[in-house]
């Protein structure tokens, strides 16, 4: 079995060489890389080009380095790359990048409160424990972890208040925290929920395989 999976694993490095060595020359056939030698070069810095390499680099990399370093074999972790490779032909994973930059301007609005919301929690506590325990909430950046714990609902117990103020604030942060959370699951469920509904609909409309018009069925 150890050999089997080493076997393939030369075979499909191989095969995803010669991949990326025949995207890097055929891509002159897109107008976006047209030039020779200019145009290669920004294909092969593009995105989808980078991952390609990054999933056949590991394989490389060792022959070229031949000393057991540590560091070398923190390269392996590149070999995750490849699952990205089957990734660009699955629709499903389309339909998410087509969500996120539909509704990228509410994420970002939503990470942007969330920031807000973090230090604000970081302050009030701050100015409420700090004379109790000054150990724990020595300044507001420190207090950004108990604030990040909170509102994350994972809460490790390291650092807690112990006021009556402070957890009443805390309390409340706690319940922010949950509904922030909710904030972004709800945003890219109406997108799964349009972008699902936009498919049946071009599924439901025929077009005409010769001329392109659509076929209206009365």
């Amino acid at each position: 079995m150890k050999y089997f999976f080493s076997y393939f694993e030369v075979v499909s490095v191989i095969i995803f060489s010669i991949e990326y060595l025949l995207r890097v020359w055929s891509c002159t056939t897109n107008n976006k890389y047209k030039h020779p030698l200019w145009g290669r070069i920004k294909f092969i810095f593009s995105p989808f080009a980078l991952v390609d390499l990054f999933a056949i680099l590991p394989f490389y990399l060792p022959m070229i380095f031949p000393f057991d370093l540590r560091f070398i074999r923190i390269i392996r972790l590149l070999r995750i790359f490849r699952l990205f490779k089957v990734g660009r032909y699955s629709e499903e994973l389309k339909i998410f990048g087509r969500v996120l930059k539909s509704k990228k301007e509410e994420l970002i609005i939503t990470l942007f409160i969330g920031f807000i919301l973090l230090i604000l929690s970081a302050s009030l506590m701050f100015f409420v424990e700090n004379p109790v325990q000054p150990e724990s909430f020595p300044n507001i950046p420190a207090s950004i972890w108990w604030a990040i714990t909170t509102l994350t609902t994972v809460s490790y117990g390291d650092v807690y208040p112990v006021t009556t103020l402070g957890k009443i604030i805390a309390g409340i942060i706690s319940i922010l925290g949950i509904g922030m959370f909710a904030l972004p699951a709800g945003i890219l469920s109406s997108g799964f929920l349009e972008e699902i509904k936009k498919k049946r609909t071009k599924k439901k409309i025929k077009v005409c395989p010769y001329c392109g018009k659509q076929i209206d069925d009365t």
